[in-house]
């Protein structure tokens, strides 16, 4: 197939492109820099220049390849000093278009979406999360979960994008949603692992948030380019998938072994002292998020065969300067 992919570069997009390539497939990538475009040259894909803004471009490439991954997502704006609502928003335009160009096509459509918040307080499973909306609450509820930081508005914003996504299977899309858990890790990896050991080397502690039970799902980046690839060639229509290798991994485990490697103490950080410490890491690292895979698995046959989280952190990689 000839595979329109946005992310294409980036630290799952570029995995996905190495294993759509070695799987005998075209890629056209999505490239917003010269260093993008470099590094899609580099791997062997085509380079569309232009962003997720650019709403045209977009929609005609998607509607002259033969698929569409969709893993783009503005990153920098929804965690680093921006508005996440303003980087769920740009997110579902650009779904709405290519979704549009799509329409009537019968072709595969794959929505990279996340795990956080889709099932608080239970393992989620991916029956889980196929509401169009935010629940329907009481006010005293709602105003303890969002207190708690277990529901957020936006973050529903985003799920609603997934759904939209599922529902393109009745305009003959072969839509489907993979979920990712709050690390993809691996080597060269600087998001939410990368980030606990950088704040734990540049405060000295690695902290936990509360009493540590808190257990993160977790993937290999590599295994979750995997399931990409797979679900762009057979997911049905309308599926939702987890990339879940470690199904919950509690983040007091993630510390000490973090502490060990940086030869820093191990330690709790009170919840209300969290912000200070974690700065916008801070929400992600008092969540829990156990998810697990196996309609996924025994839907499309998918195993992940890359070290854990925690494996992963030992083999060192994480700690050099």
């Amino acid at each position: 197939m000839r595979v329109f992919v946005t992310g294409a570069s980036g630290w799952i997009g570029s995995a996905a492109t190495r294993e759509l390539l070695d799987a005998g497939h075209q890629v056209v990538g999505l490239a917003r820099s010269d260093a993008s475009a470099a590094k899609l040259e580099a791997l062997g894909a085509e380079m569309l220049r232009g962003t997720i803004d650019d709403l045209d471009l977009v929609a005609r490439a998607a509607a002259e390849a033969d698929g569409v991954i969709h893993l783009a997502f503005k990153h920098d704006i929804a965690f680093l000093g921006g508005s996440f609502q303003d980087a769920v928003d740009a997110d579902r335009r650009v779904v709405e278009a290519m979704g549009d160009a799509l329409k009537g096509s019968g072709k595969p459509f794959v929505l990279a979406s996340g795990l956080l918040g889709v099932a608080p307080g239970r393992v989620a499973t991916e029956e889980d999360g196929q509401e169009p909306a935010a629940p329907q609450l009481d006010a005293a509820t709602l105003a303890a979960l969002e207190a708690s930081g277990l529901y957020r508005r936006d973050a529903w914003s985003r799920a609603d994008t997934a759904h939209y996504v599922r529902d393109l299977a009745g305009a003959e899309v072969r839509s489907s949603v993979v979920r990712l858990p709050p690390t993809n890790h691996g080597e060269g990896d600087h998001g939410f692992t990368a980030s606990l050991v950088a704040t734990a080397r540049s405060r000295g502690v690695a902290g936990y948030v509360g009493d540590g039970s808190q257990q993160w799902c977790a993937v290999h980046r590599l295994d979750s380019a995997h399931l990409f690839c797979l679900a762009l060639e057979s997911a049905p229509a309308g599926a939702t998938l987890h990339a879940i290798a470690d199904e919950g991994v509690p983040l007091r485990e993630v510390a000490e072994v973090i502490g060990r490697h940086l030869g820093v103490p191990t330690a709790s950080i009170d919840p209300a002292d969290a912000p200070e410490h974690f700065g916008w890491l801070a929400r992600p690292a008092s969540l829990a998020c156990p998810a697990t895979s196996t309609i996924t698995r025994e839907l499309l046959g998918w195993r992940p065969t890359q070290v854990g989280l925690l494996e992963d952190l030992d083999q060192g990689h994480y700690f050099r300067l």
